[in-house]
């Protein structure tokens, strides 16, 4: 229970921390970083939607969710030097795509 509490509280975090991030970027006509935050909130949220129903459907979104999370945090860092919301949500991604992957090896 412990593996999915983590997986859902960082997912849920993600989540806000793209949307911040996605702001930030469309602003900033950042547009291959806003798209992946968009992507990386959406799978996000629904990631959390699916593991707290403890859906049968949850492993493989589990994957796909880390591997997303794994390209935002990718593509937030190439800006982390010079915009917050980048550097919050690589950090935040990376943490969601470990949290993900963790669960998706406990649940395999």
């Amino acid at each position: 229970m412990k593996n999915e509490k983590n997986c859902i509280d960082a997912c849920l975090a993600c989540l806000v921390t793209c949307e911040t991030c996605l702001t930030s970027c469309i602003n900033d006509g950042r547009k291959e970083c806003a798209s992946l935050c968009r992507d990386c909130a959406d799978i996000c949220v629904l990631c959390a939607r699916l593991e707290a129903r403890d859906s049968k459907y949850g492993h493989d979104l589990h994957i796909l969710c880390a591997k997303i999370c794994k390209a935002c945090a990718i593509e937030c860092a190439k800006h982390a030097a010079h915009h917050t919301s980048c550097k919050e949500c690589a950090e935040a991604c990376a943490k969601c795509a470990a949290a993900c992957e963790e669960l998706a090896t406990a649940k395999a």
